[in-house]
């Protein structure tokens, strides 16, 4: 606690319109409205009657404090925005030590203000697809705020560089927190009664679940997950990714949400995204992703199994999951479902010949992409072509390709 004699020296009233506003327009506790200043902060936990006095908690001066008295009681509170080139010069470098509320406006304009988006049309519908998902950003940002270590004399940094962003919080996870079960730990607050505050303002997510969201702001727009992995005891340390999105693999999210009206888990979307990216995924290496156990991760891909998602096969290595031949044409891969599970003869003899009367020609090389066969076979494929008379060889050893009869090949 901060003994300070009068209730106004400290407080700041712009601050208690900003807490009133954020109440308003987010999911914060409306009977707060009806409060005065004092009872609100009250209420929240910022002030407590001490004999004949109103003094404020840490809590109080941090969400409703005037400038100069965090200054003076809070000197570790500093957060900057920073924005670097790609040779890693700073461009913009500003520091603040204003109360959070205001705080997190800041910057949240500032990253607005850098943040493009574009858009894809999905049917009848166009879809935007942001550099970084806005939702992810405020709760990375309100978490590295609410739950940092204020008795370190450290900044919170948020870093705009040109691919990624990279926000830095003082203080390691707290005890029992690790970047392996960040998604599946109870919520554990560092600062509980500033915590609780700003769940009644509204700021931080209801639930305790504010990671979640950072996850499905990357993994919904097949972005790689959030990366926690240079955290240690001194810091809380965060990449997010940007740049990378898949057009393809948002717009068969946004669609597989609409048409069922229900949003993905974030488990669903984690095994989803990584299955676009790697095509084949075991639940054990799901639930690492998932910081979860390997039973949990099974339901949830035999959920996808049977909501004709994906569908199970053995391998050498055991039970492994791939996308459905639907999902793989939803996502503009109509050939993928197929080289995975093994394309029938006449099924290659179709790929090459589509890619032929394409492009003009074929090499050897591209047959075995388009068939998933060795070398070998896919020379023998090519030969039984020229056999039936549908290809025409040209060129000697490796600089052999093949054509339609009587159509010279010009392209490459």
């Amino acid at each position: 606690y901060y003994a300070i004699d009068r209730f106004g020296s400290f407080t700041d009233p712009l601050q208690f319109e900003r807490a009133r506003n954020t109440i308003s327009a987010r999911t914060g506790d409306k009977t707060l409205l009806t409060l005065g200043d004092a009872e609100l902060a009250k209420a929240i936990g910022a002030l407590e009657t001490v004999g004949d006095r109103l003094v404020p908690t840490l809590t109080g001066l941090l969400l409703l404090g005037r400038e100069e008295a965090l200054r003076q009681h809070v000197p570790t509170h500093e957060a900057a925005f920073q924005v670097l080139d790609p040779g890693g010069d700073v461009r913009m470098n500003d520091f603040f030590r204003k109360p959070l509320v205001e705080l997190a406006d800041l910057f949240e304009q500032r990253f607005k203000a850098r943040s493009q988006e574009k858009e894809v049309q999905v049917g009848m519908v166009r879809m935007p697809i942001p550099d970084y998902s806005f939702p992810a950003f405020r709760e990375a940002l309100l978490n590295a705020l609410f739950h940092r270590d204020y008795r370190r004399n450290e900044c919170v940094y948020v870093q705009w560089h040109p691919d990624h962003l990279f926000i830095t919080s003082p203080g390691g996870f707290p005890e029992g927190v690790n970047v392996r079960n960040l998604l599946t730990h109870e919520p554990k607050p560092r600062n509980r009664r500033l915590y609780e505050a700003g769940k009644r303002l509204g700021l931080v997510e209801q639930t305790g679940r504010g990671v979640d969201k950072v996850y499905d702001g990357q993994v919904r727009y097949g972005r790689p997950a959030p990366d926690y992995s240079r955290s240690d005891d001194t810091a809380v340390r965060l990449i997010i990714q940007g740049g990378s999105e898949s057009q393809a693999f948002a717009s068969f999210i946004f669609q597989r949400e609409r048409s069922t009206g229900k949003p993905l888990t974030i488990g669903e979307m984690i095994g989803l995204n990584r299955l676009f990216h790697q095509r084949q995924l075991s639940a054990a290496s799901l639930a690492e992703d998932m910081h979860t156990g390997t039973s949990e991760a099974s339901a949830i891909l035999e959920r996808l199994v049977e909501e004709g998602l994906v569908e199970p096969r053995d391998d050498k290595q055991g039970r492994v999951f791939q996308f459905t031949a639907t999902v793989y044409r939803q996502l503009g891969k109509p050939l993928a479902h197929a080289r995975l599970k093994g394309l029938d003869t006449k099924a290659q003899e179709k790929a090459i010949m589509d890619h032929v009367s394409k492009h003009g020609r074929v090499r050897r090389e591209k047959a075995m992409e388009l068939t998933g066969l060795a070398a070998r076979n896919a020379s023998a494929l090519l030969l039984s072509l020229v056999s039936k008379g549908k290809l025409v060889p040209e060129g000697e050893k490796r600089g052999r390709y093949y054509h339609l009869p009587g159509v010279q090949s010009v392209k490459s």
